[in-house]
């Protein structure tokens, strides 16, 4: 009997996990969410007006580019944090976090500073790739392509 309760009490704790693995995944998502609604007052970023108007034929509007800059990195760190919190709930992996670490670090780079060149060098109505570029440093568009390749990954070592 004792065997039968110690399982019993290993499946429970499995099962609470589970909910307090999706509790945690929920109240970090709405961080997510939260960093999304409340971007006009938390970060200085004149292209979003810009964007959501028909910015095919116009050219950029008035900005300060390192002001923007900082602000678009602060916005890629908070939505990098809460995402790599995602990713430790859910994997519970150091080996996940690194190598997430790593890639959101190289990923920076990268698309900062081909944010600064086309910013630098946009022309009226050529905007697609800015769009696509700001679009990767704003929104935690890595998370979404993380999840379910690490997901995919654990599946098959398992197999």
């Amino acid at each position: 009997m004792g065997s039968e309760f110690s399982a019993y009490n290993q499946k429970s704790a499995s099962r609470m996990n589970k909910w307090v693995q999706a509790f945690m995944v929920m109240v970090l998502l709405g961080a997510l969410l939260a960093i999304r609604f409340f971007e006009e007052a938390l970060f200085y970023d004149p292209l979003l007006l810009f964007f959501k108007t028909d910015h095919t034929t116009a050219g950029l509007p008035e900005f300060q580019l390192w002001k923007l800059l900082v602000h678009t990195a602060w916005r890629y760190f908070l939505n990098t944090i809460v995402s790599l919190a995602i990713l430790w709930v859910v994997f519970r992996s150091r080996s996940v976090l690194k190598f997430s670490s790593l890639l959101y670090f190289i990923l920076f780079i990268v698309l900062l500073v081909t944010y600064v060149v086309l910013l630098e060098s946009s022309q009226e109505g050529a905007h697609l790739a800015l769009f696509y570029v700001r679009r990767f440093l704003i929104q935690p568009l890595f998370l979404v392509l993380l999840l379910p390749a690490f997901y995919a990954q654990r599946i098959a070592y398992k197999h």
